[in-house]
């Protein structure tokens, strides 16, 4: 897969679901993933790592236990290993997440909403 070029906007078309991430590419030991994220996710942490969120559109909301962190369209922002966040988006988002390879959409929180890493065909 590191010499084939992929695009961005193609993958987020295919993606129907929200909160369900797809591998995009890797680089090294970490996964780029696109995801599509609507409503409210659960609270949850990364205990051993940083999660990166770099927003295409629409406006997603970072809770984190002493603030908030709002993102719009190009914004990143990293929540550092072990910050409990919960993201939410009122309306459609369309992001790119940089995990290392293996990260769980859940972290330590499990439950139905955790997802195996899809694919993009």
């Amino acid at each position: 897969m590191t010499d084939d070029v992929r695009n961005v906007l193609t993958a987020l078309e295919r993606i129907s679901e929200h909160w369900q991430p797809h591998r995009l590419t890797s680089v090294n030991d970490y996964d780029v993933k696109v995801v599509k994220l609507k409503g409210e996710f659960v609270w949850h942490t990364h205990p051993e790592t940083d999660e990166l969120f770099l927003v295409l559109s629409g406006a997603l909301t970072i809770q984190l236990r002493d603030r908030d962190v709002l993102l719009g369209p190009n914004d990143v922002f990293v929540v550092p290993r072990g910050v409990e966040h919960c993201p939410k988006a009122p309306d459609e988002v369309q992001a790119l997440l940089f995990e290392p390879k293996g990260t769980v959409n859940t972290g330590d929180a499990g439950g139905d909403r955790t997802s195996a890493l899809r694919e993009l065909d």
